[in-house]
């Protein structure tokens, strides 16, 4: 069976930044159909739960209170490339929005709500890997395939 890598939240794991889950019932379905490695790059880049919210800010990610936290998301995406690598994994379902696993859209830096087009922390790298990344709005188109 093909592992994928999948955001924690959306499988219930109460690790977002403010304790809370982003469940979605149709990974029950992913779990018929793949091997689901589970991920947060956030907590395993060393930030806890919960935890002040960071947004991409250029080429840095910064907390709302100021705090520059990229080291944790740097330490989080090396831990979750080293993954992919082992396990040699060509797709991932993650959370949209996200500073870390955005798919398409991301906050603009600024913490005022305001989405934007583009792409968080770790799916920035897993794209240049070659990994097809879908959010959790497109795992039907995932299922599909």
């Amino acid at each position: 069976m093909e592992k994928i890598i999948v955001s924690a939240c959306l499988l219930g794991d109460k690790c977002r930044y403010d304790g809370h889950s982003n469940y979605v019932p149709l990974i029950k379905e992913l779990k018929e159909k793949y091997e689901i490695i589970v991920i947060c790059p956030e907590v395993n880049g060393g930030l806890s739960i919960p935890r002040t919210s960071s947004e991409i800010k250029g080429d840095r990610v910064i907390n709302q209170k100021g705090k520059d936290v990229t080291k944790y998301f740097n330490k989080g995406v090396d831990y979750v490339l080293q993954v992919v690598k082992y396990f040699n994994i060509k797709k991932a379902v993650l959370k949209e929005k996200s500073p870390s696993c955005g798919v398409h859209n991301i906050y603009d830096g600024n913490f005022n709500n305001k989405v934007i087009e583009g792409q968080g922390w770790l799916t920035r790298k897993l794209k240049t890997l070659g990994v097809e990344v879908y959010n959790e709005n497109e795992i039907e188109d995932l299922l599909n395939k």
